[in-house]
């Protein structure tokens, strides 16, 4: 390896220069998904956040969050830290470092993501997913990481028999609303922390919550992989040689996503009544479809990077809050505290439909996040929670720019 090239490619953060485009324009644009989903949540106090009796324009927003929000943001998030591991992992490998010292970084980023999120749950909002993904960050690098593409072919197969299973509960639910009578709602759970009186009280709330959560969505370490297969390829760093994938990708995804969400969509916005039974499948449909909206997003943003070759200042800004996604995504939640908490300013039931409202204050924060992002893009500075965990991998020297 040439020195020009060491110079290149230092153990360290990834310097701006060696992002590709795809990768930060998801990650910026689906933290608005994020904020809808969770914004319904905290507003409805339960998982996911529904209005059971909708009236009006709450039917089509009840309607667009089950098709396009909820449970199809996380899986993109999955997929991006996927491939963001093989990222990491091939550039410490440039830079001359061991497999000992690539394991040893690794391990380390994702330990502290496990630490992040205990802290984010227990301080701000038990949905947490930086411990899940720290966990799972680390089984994959002890287990997948260094394994042969034979091996990781692997992942495709689980991802054609989750597709075969979406097929099969798909039939199970179409042939059963015929005959299906009552008027069920979908099934949520209530989240005693999102209603709690008082700060002291969700927090101890959070602590309980937060380990159950986690382990609910361990399984999405299925979505990290296929990430992690796609990095293999660098489906995202040259889309234009990947173009047809992508275009498939983003076709079936969103397409499997779009169509398994719709019974649950249309239960939800009032316009279809199933008995308790039938409405409980069609929320296995749902989640299980929605896994599908990950690569279907990411391969849409891809296509959109592959045209993008002179960004304009949408896409600058929505790829400035990429590059920041953990701050953005942990100043959601402490938005969340303080504008919507029943102990804060509980802006949820003051203004009409609590739809509405928790839907414009979700649009109106993730724009805040965009334009601060934006501002420390043009002052070349990281993210704060990036900052803090770029020290915490690299040590004290890790450059603070994004």
């Amino acid at each position: 390896m040439s020195t020009d090239t060491a110079l290149r490619t230092s153990r360290g953060p990834v310097r701006r220069a060696e992002r590709a485009l795809a990768p930060d324009l998801a990650r910026g644009a689906m933290l608005l998904i994020i904020a809808l989903a969770n914004v319904a949540g905290v507003v409805f106090a339960g998982e996911p956040g529904l209005d059971t009796t909708p009236e009006g324009a709450d039917r089509a927003l009840n309607f667009t969050l089950f098709e396009l929000v909820h449970a199809r943001g996380y899986p993109v998030f999955a997929v991006m830290f996927g491939y963001g591991l093989v990222q990491l992992a091939r550039r410490q490998d440039a830079s001359g470092a061991t497999p000992k010292q690539v394991r040893s970084v690794l391990l380390r980023r994702n330990l502290w993501l496990v630490a992040f999120g205990f802290a984010h749950a227990t301080l701000l909002y038990y949905g947490d997913f930086l411990g899940a993904y720290g966990i799972v960050g680390i089984v994959m690098t002890l287990v997948l990481l260094r394994r042969g593409d034979k091996f990781h072919r692997t992942a495709l197969v689980l991802w054609a028999l989750s597709a075969v299973e979406v097929l099969v509960i798909g039939a199970i639910v179409v042939s059963g609303i015929g005959g299906s009578g009552g008027s069920a709602p979908l099934p949520s759970s209530h989240v005693d922390s999102l209603a709690a009186p008082d700060y002291l009280a969700s927090m101890l709330d959070r602590l309980g919550e937060w380990p159950m959560h986690t382990l609910t969505v361990l399984p999405f370490i299925v979505i990290t992989w296929l990430g992690m297969w796609a990095a293999r390829r660098r489906v995202l760093e040259e889309p234009a040689r990947h173009k047809a994938l992508l275009k498939w990708t983003a076709v079936l995804g969103l397409g499997v996503a779009i169509a398994g969400g719709l019974p649950a969509a249309l239960t939800g916005a009032g316009w279809l009544h199933v008995d308790e039974s039938a409405a409980g499948l069609m929320m296995m449909l749902h989640g299980g479809s929605g896994m599908f909206a990950g690569p279907g997003y990411v391969a849409v943003f891809g296509l959109i990077a592959m045209r993008a070759t002179r960004p304009g200042p949408v896409v600058n800004a929505l790829s400035a809050l990429g590059r920041r996604s953990l701050s953005g995504y942990l100043f959601q939640s402490v938005a969340w505290l303080i504008l919507l908490a029943p102990f804060t300013l509980a802006l949820g039931d003051r203004f009409g439909s609590p739809t509405v409202t928790g839907l414009i204050i979700a649009v109106t924060v993730w724009l805040m996040t965009v334009s601060i992002a934006r501002l420390l893009d043009k002052r070349n500075q990281a993210g704060p929670a990036e900052v803090v965990l770029r020290r915490l991998t690299y040590g004290p020297r890790a450059q603070s720019r994004s």
